[in-house]
């Protein structure tokens, strides 16, 4: 009871080997390829924040995703570095200024025209 493989199914056994070989040729990535670059990606965190002057906890809450063994790694071999080259920090530059805008017109004004052209009535403040 031995049947022969049909020809066309041989093919495909043959070919099916090479066709899974070619997969990285697609794009599409092992999970050995995505924890090598996340792997990379936090160690490069790492060693931004402590080229920026940040400690290691503040880069930790800056990137809660990332993984903080890399960043650790990426932090410490760039302290290293620094210091074996006498590199300064170069802190980040502050955080822009929040404008407040007290202009109580400004706000009206607004208002007043959205309310007119659907007929709805706007309350305003008189002076008194």
């Amino acid at each position: 009871m031995n049947a022969p493989i049909r020809p066309g199914l041989r093919a495909l056994a043959l070919a099916l080997p090479l066709w899974l070989a070619g997969c990285e040729y697609l794009g599409i990535e092992s999970p050995e390829q995505l924890a090598a670059q996340r792997e990379a990606d936090g160690r490069a965190i790492g060693a931004g924040c402590r080229h920026a002057a940040r400690s290691v906890e503040a880069c930790y809450e800056l990137n809660k995703r990332a993984d903080r063994a890399a960043i650790f790694a990426g932090w410490k071999e760039m302290h290293e570095y620094m210091a074996e080259n006498k590199i300064e920090p170069v802190p980040p530059p502050p955080p822009a200024p929040v404008q407040a805008e007290d202009s109580t017109e400004e706000d009206e004004a607004p208002a007043k025209k959205s309310a007119a052209g659907t007929g709805e009535r706007v309350a305003t403040r008189q002076p008194r």
